[in-house]
């Protein structure tokens, strides 16, 4: 790993905020896995209930959205990747938007303090929420650049968050010299993620129906919405890559930029590739009155593509082959009595 002031040492300090998620846990794994060997973990939720663990990882169980928790994390951290917010699929930030904008307590907190303990580099998980949803509102939607963001009309809650600490990221650069980075997200998926419970997205919540009609033989799942609306989904793998690139990339200080795929497809062709990878065909029931967030939303990878020479590039099939016998494993287990990843509110 380098970056535009020095190469990263393997001893040096890593802070992983929102550790005990989806990415942060992945993002964890790799960093372990790649020789780094002072990784601090931190997450709010028990440590039992983290989504992966990683041996020899320094664990903490420590709300960020506190001052004096941001401070004793970031200590002597070279290096702080914030991954840490209250979100999931539609059904949550819909409906709790209050608590997805307290999120920004965790950023205001944790860049401050990591300026003052001499971090060499922040990153910052964005999303592709912060995008003005008047561009959003047909399916055939045209990918999205990175200069879409403004003028701001981003999703309520969440989206005004992400935006806001872009903001912050791009200011401590400007002003106080810290050396900030900023990927935008799209729909990242993949195994060890949340499946149930309510906070889970699309892929894993049709993977979830799919498995249910075929275990149970009731052939019909629910649909969100009309199933017309399009996205396009990143598997965890690319995303974690890209978080690599773009931190040690001397080109993208403090330059919020796009990491995700270019495959759009609509919740229906979605269903489609589910009931394919299953070998079952299904019943569509669409719920027209349940959240189902924008019409379309794509990204343009024009900048990235520019900038790093890569792009994500696992196919939606590929990507969901591996979620779905993830999450037919966890379904099997929990039938079983055994423990499994889940999200609790």
């Amino acid at each position: 790993m380098t970056s535009s002031k020095h190469q990263t040492r393997l001893d040096d300090r890593i802070l992983v905020a929102g550790a005990g998620g989806f990415i942060g846990g992945a993002l964890v794994r790799r960093l372990a896995e790649r020789g780094h060997t002072r990784i601090r973990a931190v997450d709010r939720k028990p440590v039992g209930d983290w989504y992966q663990r990683t041996p020899g990882v320094e664990n903490i169980c420590m709300d960020l959205s506190e001052k004096e928790n941001a401070v004793r994390a970031a200590e002597g951290a070279a290096e702080v990747y914030n991954l840490a917010a209250d979100m999931g699929g539609m059904g949550f930030i819909e409906r709790f938007r209050v608590e997805c904008l307290r999120s920004v307590l965790v950023n205001t907190h944790l860049i401050e303090a990591a300026w003052r303990a001499g971090a060499e580099r922040y990153f910052f998980s964005s999303s592709a929420c912060v995008y003005n949803t008047d561009l959003q509102k047909d399916p055939n939607v045209r990918a999205l650049k990175e200069a879409d963001a403004y003028p701001a009309m981003a999703e309520r809650g969440y989206g005004w968050e992400k935006l806001l600490s872009e903001m912050f990221c791009q200011e401590y650069w400007a002003e106080r010299g810290l050396e900030t980075h900023i990927a935008r997200f799209h729909n990242i998926y993949g195994p060890y993620g949340t499946w149930f419970g309510g906070r889970e997205k699309a892929p894993a919540a049709i993977s979830r129906k799919l498995i249910e009609a075929k275990d149970t033989g009731h052939r019909e799942i629910e649909i969100w919405g009309d199933g017309h609306q399009t996205r396009s989904f990143c598997y965890i793998d690319d995303c974690i890559e890209g978080i690599d690139r773009i931190m040690h990339s001397p080109d993208l200080i403090a330059t919020p930029i796009n990491l995700g795929s270019t495959e759009l497809v609509s919740i229906n062709e979605l269903v489609d590739i589910v009931e394919e990878i299953a070998g079952i065909t299904v019943t569509r029931r669409y719920n027209l009155d349940a959240p189902k967030g924008v019409a379309g939303r794509n990204s343009d990878n024009t900048m990235i593509r520019s900038i790093l020479g890569w792009e994500p590039g696992a196919t939606l099939r590929e990507g969901m082959r591996h979620t779905y016998a993830w999450i037919e494993q966890q379904y099997n287990d929990r039938k079983a009595g055994k423990r499994v990843v889940e999200e609790r509110w």
